[in-house]
């Protein structure tokens, strides 16, 4: 017998979505209201199409006050302050930073820089009325969730309504809200930064039901553009290497396989270099160019989080950060057998959780979990025996379940005793059980 402890907060129709990209080098914000859907970024200058806020922050010489984005870039140029870089991995390592003899958490400061570039919205909307926020990073590992986990508490938003995905599931949630003839076929996104070039292939199983969605990531280093400072010839030989360059990775990308769309983001695709590039790419395929599309696939991860699209009921994404198989229990629900559901394949493995309490006879001491895979893999149960469990002949005992994931791979199963009612109390006991999904 279960008793389901979950519970959620709704957001209601009105209240403003923000999906906020966090780049090392950039970052951007969109936003919409529930309800009308129809997702924009906001513009660091009200009135343009500048999306691009720089992920650094400035403080000024002997005094305590920071600047960021631009106006910090501004501001240590001119020898007023010194500049603060690399937030992101600074705060991923969990460095103290050492400014004008004074020492900052890495953390607090990459906090600092959202706060600040949050409150661009109140130029447009009212920032208290954020429903649900969205933050998408090109990497999110445990640390990363860790970290944003953190600076999310901080930035005192109004709302428990807090998510993160990484560009690889924005790019996915991007995707699936575009007219279906873009993505009939594979999708590519090439993201370059000057420095690297790195492609996502987004491409989906129509035999499976629902059609599961993989994404393909690859990195490629050798893409360098030259400085804009360098000289005209040189800068000509290098951008002719690197459309040459960017020709065979497209063409291997392409290779026996239907393209229906390519997006081109990132600064790296500000000049007009990829001459011969875009010529292949524009026989029979749909080519857009721009460098919004992580924020805006935030905002729309969130749409499809808080009320799921019909694309999305018939999709699913099987990313690195999901769990790939469901977690259940077979049980008696009023005197019938059952399947309850915990943990449900799709979903990240650092949001997925559940509490519940189970009714096992006083005489039972094992507890077993259901694990399918969506991977076409026969499913399995995972039984765990709770060691020294106390008997109680005759009647039942009450155990109050905590499932999470630890990974990908692992879930964590955490199970208390609570004895059951006044004649059998609870004996106190704690039992942690780990198994894999795979």
């Amino acid at each position: 017998m279960l008793f389901d402890k979950k519970t959620d907060e709704k957001v209601h129709k009105g209240s403003i979505l923000a999906g906020y990209d966090l780049g090392d080098d950039f970052s951007q914000i969109s936003y919409c209201v529930y309800g009308e859907n129809v997702v924009e970024s906001v513009p660091t200058v009200v009135g343009t199409k500048q999306y691009n806020i720089p992920t650094v922050l400035c403080k000024r010489k002997g005094v305590n006050q920071w600047l960021y984005g631009k106006d910090a870039i501004r501001y240590s140029q001119e020898e007023e302050g010194y500049l603060v870089t690399n937030l992101i991995e600074l705060a991923r390592k969990g460095e103290m930073i050492t400014i004008d003899d004074e020492t900052f958490d890495s953390v607090a400061l990459l906090t600092l820089f959202m706060k600040r570039s949050l409150a661009l919205l109140n130029f447009l909307v009212k920032a208290e009325n954020i429903g649900a926020i969205m933050f998408t990073v090109e990497n999110l590992d445990d640390r990363m969730v860790d970290v944003l986990a953190k600076a999310a508490v901080n930035l005192n938003l109004k709302t428990p309504q807090i998510y993160f995905q990484s560009h690889v599931e924005s790019f996915y949630h991007f995707v699936l809200y575009q007219p279906e003839e873009l993505w009939n076929y594979q999708v590519i996104a090439c993201d370059h930064n000057r420095s690297r070039l790195k492609v996502y292939r987004f491409e989906r199983n129509k035999k499976t039901t629902p059609m599961v969605v993989l994404i393909e990531e690859q990195t490629f280093s050798s893409m360098i553009l030259p400085d804009e400072q360098e000289d005209e010839e040189i800068k000509a030989d290098s951008y002719r290497l690197a459309d040459e360059k960017f020709l065979d990775i497209l063409k291997e990308q392409c290779a026996d396989r239907i393209v229906s769309a390519v997006f081109l983001l990132g600064d790296g695709f500000r000049e007009e270099w990829a001459k011969e590039s875009l010529r292949f790419l524009c026989r029979s395929r749909r080519v857009f160019q721009g460098n919004n599309l992580f924020c805006k696939g935030a905002c729309f991860g969130l749409l499809e989080k808080l009320e799921p699209s019909q694309m999305g009921k018939e999709h699913i994404f099987l990313g690195a950060d999901k769990l790939k198989a469901n977690i259940g229990m077979n049980v008696l629900k009023r005197g019938k057998e059952s399947y309850y559901a915990l943990l449900d394949a799709g979903e990240n493995w650092y949001e997925v959780y559940k509490e519940c309490d189970i009714l096992l006879p006083g005489d039972e001491n094992v507890l077993s979990f259901l694990v399918t895979p969506l991977t076409g893999k026969r499913a399995q149960l995972r039984e765990f025996i709770l060691e020294d469990a106390p008997v109680r002949t005759g009647a039942f005992g009450r155990y109050f379940i905590k499932i999470r994931m630890t990974s990908a791979e692992c879930v964590e199963a955490q199970i208390t005793d609570l004895g059951f009612g006044e004649l059998f109390p609870t004996s106190s006991k704690v039992w942690v059980k780990q198994f894999a999904v795979t």
